[in-house]
């Protein structure tokens, strides 16, 4: 993974501070040492050669270290030249991608040491080690803790402007509309292959935005009645008088302006499969005649006396709880019988955060329109969307990338500063506000969980093997925390 400084705003803050209390800079090095981005120092440049040689031996060391540890807070060790080098990881989504790091400082009152060291160590002359030591500044224990924070900020924007690695699924099903392979969706898909065998009536339970929707489309097309019309009507869209006319369809005369014979969706969708949207929200007379139509296939046009019959499968989805709207009398029971033959209940956004990278990724591609190829989704953009509990469900999520798509423009990335403010608002203030003494624990174990599902681009398994805990283990933890 190429990595780059440019236009990072941490980035270019730390090197000028670096630069101007102690005359250090930044560089950048690969895991091994070498191919490395030289930090421009008076010491390295004195006697390239001797240093560079140095620099390799010391950056491989802490790159080891940091693929153990995983700690991403910068250190400070001595290198082979016996100066000090201040280093921090940078993580990609699978493994460590390189280091950070400024060096060329000695602690203080050190030069003498320095010097030595140089001659011993790397088999300097003394002129070169003497000429090392002269330009190398002396730094206090005060001053080599201000490097770490800086070059721990500058990795830590590093590691978030790259882009995020999404690894594709290995799960294989026919479902192909259906993006995800998290443990509640896999559990709906299972269903759908049983589902779509059948002809029974199916109601699709979800929150608002979890793609209902796309759900019944998905047993309509995978089902034997895949080359008949799949109608789409939601319940909520009109008043009763409009919404029985849809429906059903009226006859000339039967009010004022029904100039002619109108025919109802319920006649559209003959033969095929007829999707009513937020079942829940339809009145009581209008509840009665869907009964017939499920009962008996026959309905009759408004103002019409001659009943018509048609062979409909009907899929109804509703967000509200039907049963308790039956206790309270305000859906029919009958009704609920008949629609509640085969029941999907969808999963919110919420209880598939694994989902999250592949969903973004997949929305940039749907809405991506110019020529080349779509942007990618840097590690601090994502970071930020998987740790977002999205009310809105997946059409929140898909809202929210075609806004960062806009404001990308010709942006081969998309970066952590195009994710809303109402998104990363939400998520700053969840990390920083616990509500009380019980929750912090709750809330900084959530807290860890999501950033390492972020670091990892929603994988279980890295995540798990990041925290120090199984793949069992973690996934018993969210549903437990409900993430």
């Amino acid at each position: 993974m190429a990595l780059t400084f440019d236009g990072l705003a941490e980035v270019s803050l730390a090197r000028d501070l670096l630069r101007k209390w102690w005359g250090l800079d930044l560089g950048f090095s690969e895991p091994d040492g070498g191919g490395y981005t030289r930090a421009s120092h008076a010491t390295c440049e004195s006697v390239r050669g001797v240093a560079t040689a140095a620099c390799a031996a010391a950056l491989k060391d802490l790159a080891t270290e940091f693929a153990k540890t995983k700690d991403r807070n910068a250190v400070a060790r001595t290198c082979h030249a016996g100066m000090i080098v201040v280093a921090a990881p940078v993580f990609g989504a699978k493994s460590l991608a390189g280091l950070v790091y400024a060096t060329g400082g000695c602690a203080t009152g050190g030069r003498d040491a320095v010097e030595g060291h140089i001659v011993r160590t790397i088999g300097a002359t003394s002129d070169e080690a003497r000429t090392m030591a002269a330009v190398s500044p002396e730094m206090t224990e005060g001053d080599v803790a201000r490097a770490r924070d800086l070059v721990t900020a500058a990795a830590a924007a590093v590691e978030r402007s790259q882009p995020a690695e999404i690894p594709p699924t290995t799960w294989v099903h026919p479902f192909t509309e259906i993006v995800g392979d998290a443990p509640a969706v896999r559990d709906v898909v299972k269903l759908l292959g049983k589902v779509v065998k059948s002809e029974a009536t199916v109601l699709v339970h979800g929150e608002s935005g979890t793609g209902k929707e796309l759900i019944a489309r998905a047993i309509h097309y995978h089902g034997p009645r895949v080359k008949k019309p799949f109608v789409v009507q939601n319940c909520s869209a009109f008043n009763d008088n409009l919404l029985e006319s849809a429906l059903f369809g009226h006859v000339r005369g039967a009010f004022t302006g029904a100039v002619k014979d109108q025919p109802g969706l319920f006649q559209v969708a003959d033969g095929g499969t007829f999707f009513l949207d937020e079942i829940g929200d339809m009145s009581a007379a209008l509840q009665v005649k869907l009964l017939r139509v499920l009962q008996e296939g026959v309905f009759t046009p408004v103002g019409g006396t001659k009943p018509v019959k048609v062979d409909v499968r009907i899929i109804a989805a509703s967000h509200k709880d039907l049963a308790s709207m039956v206790q309270h009398k305000q859906f029919r029971e009958d009704l609920f019988y008949r629609v509640n033959v085969l029941k999907i209940t969808v999963p919110p956004l919420r209880e598939r955060v694994s989902d999250i990278p592949r969903l973004a990724q997949h929305f940039v591609v749907k809405h991506w329109r110019s020529p080349g190829p779509p942007p990618r989704l840097s590690q601090g953009a994502l970071s930020r969307l998987v740790a977002y509990p999205w009310p809105g469900n997946i059409r929140e999520l898909e809202n929210e990338m075609e806004r960062m798509l806009v404001l990308a423009g010709d942006a081969t990335e998309l970066t952590a500063s195009m994710v809303s403010g109402r998104v990363a608002g939400i998520v700053g203030a969840a990390q920083s506000a616990p509500r009380n003494l019980r929750d912090v624990s709750a809330n900084a174990e959530s807290q860890a969980i999501v950033e390492a599902l972020g670091r990892h681009t929603g994988d279980r398994e890295q995540a798990a093997q990041d925290l120090g805990i199984s793949a069992p283990y973690l996934a018993a933890r969210m549903a437990a925390l409900g993430l």
